[in-house]
């Protein structure tokens, strides 16, 4: 295949460059839309926020979002002010250069400004697709449980097959990258009807569940996977022969099956005992052990919400924050669109309207309407401490409610296995989209030579960045390997049933004592990308400050109060993780300072190539020309 160096000097035909500007304003929100997939991140991240600062921050997970949201906002605000200025192919990067070249005095810094902030968009760009590349594996991995049951088990992924899923589904959704930006926006318009159709019929059914049970009113639970609406007999573990007593000297007991797994109910007058539902504030939030080996150290546990007005208050500063942290993962990706200024017919005019509207849509109705469901739904048959302890507490809440409408819990797992279907459309959607976006930024620092100049090359037919493609779809191949790894860290599963002994769970296991005690993974690479994208975004925030100063459009409010808001929470964020673990009970130290670790290597490493790179090409570290006119 004939390759194209984009520079000034490699134009075709009469001297220009091929006309790649095929996208309006439907296909580049369209495009931003589907890196923020309410669809998948609504069962992704729901665990995680139930699971991180537990046992109470889940209580404002709500809140959280909108928190997170305003963060956006005022960060999108400076993303869409910026386009109008300086539209192109490599988002913050470019914009950073632009910002700087057109000061009077700070252009010299133009150069080490543009590949701090490309450096942090890797930070952000390379992590998150393989983020996603290890979530879907694990999705997928759920899925394989429910349709050979026999081979794989409910609880343990098998970590082979998540193995070769990683690898061939960041090859595949390369592969529709490579093949260009118009049959990605077509691909990313049918996911987006399909998820947002199918939260809404999802978010509907939550809400009506919770009303159609009032308190004392017959409910359903989830025993072993299987809704039922009766109370569960109980029997003593045996252990060894001999009944297993806990740390006071009680018997442990389980839930009692019958051979096939189903729950045996508990009896009374001949009948089963029914399960009734209660919202009670001491039920809602119970005062139970911190953990099993301090059973008399009681602190409060979140199980659910008593009423609706308590779904989107904030429950306190710290969960707050917690949540508003983690809900960065869900709500990044509006910024994806900024990166297309060589695609889009009228950039100037479009590019920050498909910023503020594909936030506004899919952040500010659909993840508000969807986790308001959710949150609401939450009972006393499925608690948070059950969305904390589950591969995939949506899955679960879409099997009750399922099997409550339809009338069985046959139904009520085939439309789950229908939900889980648009999930993993929408995956392939945002991964696509983010690796695309991901891909672009890495050609613009190519045709900059500030990474490696074969990154800045065209494919001669498909006009795409196809080697920056390829190299981020290994690297997603092997963060989504690391993200599945111990993606059961900080949990204690039970141990894996025998029948599961076989080729699929051949490595990659580990008892439960262990698992309690590793750090997990899958945080630990959402807490990469998210610290990733706060850089980057405080960056944004101060080159959007420093491209207005001297400009003739300035606006105190849009360009200066704005952009420091979104520089303070973002940075509070940031910092939040180096004291949260120490002030939140239930918040970990390790995950968060993994994470840290990794992207402070990241920086330095980044510093190392930066002054290497400039000192063998002979390029300044300070820009020498003087600064360029400002624009009209």
């Amino acid at each position: 295949m004939p390759e194209v160096k984009v520079t000034p000097a490699a134009a075709t035909g009469a001297g220009q460059t091929p006309n790649r500007s095929t996208l309006g304003l439907t296909g580049l929100t369209i495009n931003a839309m589907a890196l923020i997939a309410p669809g998948a991140f609504l069962w992704l991240t729901f665990q995680i926020q139930a699971l991180y600062g537990a046992p109470m921050a889940g209580s404002a997970m709500w809140f959280g979002i909108l928190g997170a949201l305003m963060l956006c906002f005022a960060t999108a605000i400076s993303y869409a002010e910026l386009s109008k200025l300086y539209p192109g192919a490599g988002s913050s990067y470019f914009f950073a250069e632009q910002a700087f070249l057109r000061k009077t005095t700070a252009y010299k810094f133009a150069r080490l400004a543009k590949f701090i902030t490309g450096w942090a968009s890797h930070l952000y760009y390379w992590v998150y697709p393989g983020c996603m590349v290890g979530v879907t594996a694990i999705l997928a991995g759920y899925l394989l449980s429910q349709f050979y049951p026999n081979t794989f088990s409910g609880t343990y992924n098998s970590p082979l097959f998540m193995v070769l899923f990683c690898v061939a589904f960041a090859a595949g959704v390369a592969y529709i990258a490579f093949r260009g930006v118009t049959g990605t926006t077509g691909v990313n318009m049918v996911i987006n009807i399909v998820q947002i159709a199918a939260l809404l019929i999802f978010s509907v059914m939550a809400i009506a569940y919770r009303v159609q049970h009032p308190e004392g009113a017959r409910g359903l639970q989830l025993v072993n996977g299987i809704p039922v609406d009766y109370v569960v007999a109980q029997e003593q573990v045996v252990e060894n022969g001999k009944p297993k007593l806990d740390s006071t000297g009680q018997p442990v007991l389980q839930n009692k099956v019958d051979a096939d797994g189903n729950p045996v109910p508990e009896m009374k007058d001949g009948k089963p005992v029914p399960f009734l539902l209660s919202y009670a504030p001491q039920e809602a939030i119970a005062m139970e052990p911190v953990d099993a080996d301090h059973p008399k150290d009681l602190t409060p546990h979140f199980k659910f919400h008593p009423t609706a007005a308590s779904v989107p208050a904030p429950h306190g500063f710290s969960f707050f924050i917690i949540q508003a942290c983690i809900a960065i993962l869900i709500l990044v990706g509006f910024e994806s669109v900024t990166s297309m200024g060589e695609e889009a017919k009228n950039p100037k005019k479009d590019i920050p309207r498909a910023v503020l509207l594909s936030l506004a849509i899919q952040g500010g109705v659909c993840y508000l309407i969807e986790y308001f469901a959710a949150n609401y739904f939450l009972n006393k048959g499925y608690t948070l401490a059950n969305a904390a302890g589950s591969g995939a507490p949506l899955g679960d809440m879409m099997v009750m409610v399922g099997t409550w409408l339809f009338g069985s819990y046959a139904a009520g797992r085939a439309f789950m296995l229908v939900q889980a279907f648009t999930v993993f459309l929408a995956l392939i959607g945002t991964t696509l989209s983010c690796l695309s976006t991901g891909a672009r930024v890495t050609y613009a620092m190519g045709k900059d030579e500030e990474v490696p100049g074969h990154f800045g090359m065209l494919h001669g037919k498909r006009l795409t960045p196809y080697r920056a493609i390829w190299t981020l779809a290994a690297i997603s191949a092997v963060i989504g390997i690391a993200t599945v790894a111990v993606y059961l860290g900080g949990t204690t599963p039970a141990p894996l049933e025998d029948k599961y002994h076989n080729l699929w769970y051949a490595f990659g296991i580990f008892e439960p004592s262990t698992y309690a005690r590793m750090p997990n993974t899958l945080v630990i690479v959402t807490l990469i990308s998210n610290f990733g994208t706060f850089l980057l975004y405080m960056l944004t925030c101060i080159i959007a400050i420093v491209a207005f100063r001297e400009h003739h459009l300035y606006n105190g409010f849009k360009h200066m109060v704005v952009p420091l808001f979104g520089l303070v929470a973002n940075l509070l964020c940031m910092l939040f993780y180096l004291v949260g673990p120490f002030t939140v009970s239930g918040m970990s130290i390790k995950e968060p300072y993994i994470a840290l670790a990794i992207c402070g290597a990241w920086g330095i490493y980044g510093a190392m190539y930066f002054l290497r790179a400039s000192k063998s090409k002979g390029k300044p570290v300070y820009a020498e020309k003087p600064a360029i006119a400002l624009s009209p």
